[in-house]
């Protein structure tokens, strides 16, 4: 078993080959001599490239000693590709559930539906606001709690295994959905919902982190094509839900079923299990389901520089996501309070729709330039790029909101800061994920584990901005939620500082040797 703080050599953008101190020595020992001792001092943790692809590509010939077979190197493009078309379709569920959920919720009380008739409950009831946010909540509550859980079983029970998990929850959350209004229910389908995303994410994410492990550029373009794939699924899902709400109605939860069953039948049968990282059978006997291990773990790594970040900018995030759209539903009797609000309550669901496919197609666009920038930018100056980019899209979303009356010209004024802003902003998740990514070098038989934290930070985040962004809009509406959104960037900014520091000891050893 390779030593817990021992981290995998990776490649530089000049070329060169790091190798962590623990690995490599100083003096007469060559190329191939020092990472053939590497491989022996750790057990044979080796990285997932095939002797093939060490043939065709000659900035892998210096690691032959290290590379296990077999591995086929076209097998594995296939599999990381439909691992992503995966989670395109996982998270386009998703999207489409929270969606559909927010117009359905925005008109509870007009339904009353098959459960609620089998067991005698009324109709539903008007929903708030507040209840709207602990709702959302409720989703990102289990997410979190049980990412650390199916990160540890992806570790040890096998990456291909754990992430049919998630489809199988979603459908019967989602069916379940169909069939209530009733809200401690509907709570209920939130968080085995959340469990849907909890199962499968951290072990997606730990099949990639090990398949990066020795090139950052592949590592930046790959965590960039997983936000991508991730945020293609929710945009699709969100421009979806519109049509697909005012067409069938509640009925389209069925439908969603089926789209969780697509990302069932990509899992198992897309991804090759023969390339999942075969679990050490001595360290399972040993460990079994060792949630101590994971402890250990992250009170010795640096991962927890990088959380305040992170979550500080996913409850940013938060605010601008169901809560914003629950806000711009267009209601039959309109809050007074914010009549002099442009956005508050004006929108049908279709053109909510054409919005949200606007703003995710420039969210995407700043996702794979800033994707492709890892090798040339340090990740925390991408990140604090991204927070100042999240500050122009609050302030030219002020500005439309209050830009009732004015000509057309100065509203389209305010959309220049907040189309800019968005395309920056997208480059502070590949980022961070690209750090916690780097995190999991020094630990490289636990990276499902390690990966989990995503879901955790993004639960975090997405907890706190949903119940922030509830409390704000009750008493503020939009403007609430856009103030609420400036004091979360600007909390972003303060540990960022600290992580600038540390930042080149987030993958192991902090003296790490390099071999030319």
């Amino acid at each position: 078993m390779p030593a817990e703080n021992v981290s995998l050599p990776k490649f530089t953008s000049s070329g060169t080959i790091v190798m962590p101190s623990a690995w490599a020595r100083s003096g007469d020992m060559s190329d191939a001599e020092s990472v053939t001792t590497a491989t022996r001092d750790t057990g044979g943790a080796l990285p997932l490239v095939s002797p093939g692809a060490a043939d065709r590509c000659p900035r892998f010939a210096a690691l032959r000693p290290m590379i296990r077979p077999p591995l086929p190197c076209r097998a594995m493009d296939r599999s990381l590709w439909a691992v992503l078309a995966g989670t395109f379709t996982l998270r386009f569920s998703t999207g489409l559930t929270g969606a559909m959920l927010a117009f359905y919720l925005a008109n509870l009380d007009q339904h009353h539906r098959p459960l609620d008739l089998l067991l005698g409950l009324g109709p539903g009831v008007e929903v708030g606001a507040l209840a709207f946010a602990v709702i959302h909540a409720s989703f990102y509550l289990s997410e979190l709690a049980l990412s650390p859980i199916f990160g540890v079983l992806s570790d040890r029970l096998g990456h291909w295994k754990v992430m049919q998990f998630g489809p199988f929850f979603g459908a019967v959350a989602v069916v379940a959905t169909w069939a209530t209004t009733n809200l401690p229910m509907i709570v209920g389908t939130r968080l085995l919902e959340g469990a849907a995303t909890a199962a499968s994410i951290p072990s997606i994410l730990g099949f990639i982190a090990a398949a990066t492990a020795l090139d950052e550029g592949l590592r930046g373009r790959a965590v960039a094509r997983f936000e991508a794939a991730t945020l293609a699924g929710l945009l699709a899902g969100f421009v979806a839900a519109g049509p697909l709400f005012q067409l069938l109605g509640p009925e389209a939860f069925l439908l969603n079923g089926a789209f969780y069953g697509v990302s069932l039948a990509i899992y198992r049968y897309g991804v090759d299990p023969r390339l999942d990282a075969k679990p050490d059978e001595h360290a399972l006997e040993r460990r079994g389901l060792d949630l101590g291990r994971y402890a250990r773990i992250l009170r010795q790594s640096h991962v927890w520089l990088l959380a305040p970040t992170w979550i500080a900018i996913n409850a940013a995030l938060g605010l601008f996501t169901t809560q914003t759209i629950f806000q711009l539903v267009q209601r039959e009797a309109p809050d007074p309070r914010f009549a002099d609000q442009l956005l508050m309550g004006g929108f049908e669901p279709i053109q909510i729709s054409i919005g949200l496919a606007i703003g995710g197609l420039l969210f995407f666009a700043g996702l794979i330039y800033w994707g492709n920038r890892f090798k040339s930018l340090r990740r925390t100056t991408i990140i604090l790029y991204g927070l100042g980019g999240g500050a122009l899209l609050v302030v030219g979303a002020v500005g439309i909101n209050h830009s009732s009356g004015l000509a057309p010209i100065a509203i389209a004024l305010f959309g220049v800061p907040a189309v800019f802003g968005l395309f920056v902003l997208a480059g502070a998740t590949p980022a961070a994920i690209g750090l916690l990514a780097d995190v999991t070098e020094a630990y490289p038989e636990d990276r499902g584990a390690i990966m989990g934290l995503y879901s955790v930070f993004l639960g975090f985040g997405q907890i706190g901005g949903s119940l922030i962004a509830g409390f704000a809009a009750e008493r503020f509406g939009l403007d609430g939620i856009f103030g609420a959104s400036i004091v979360l960037l600007g909390i972003a900014v303060v540990p960022l500082i600290s992580l600038r520091r540390y930042e080149h000891y987030l993958a192991g050893p902090a003296r790490p040797a390099t071999v030319d």
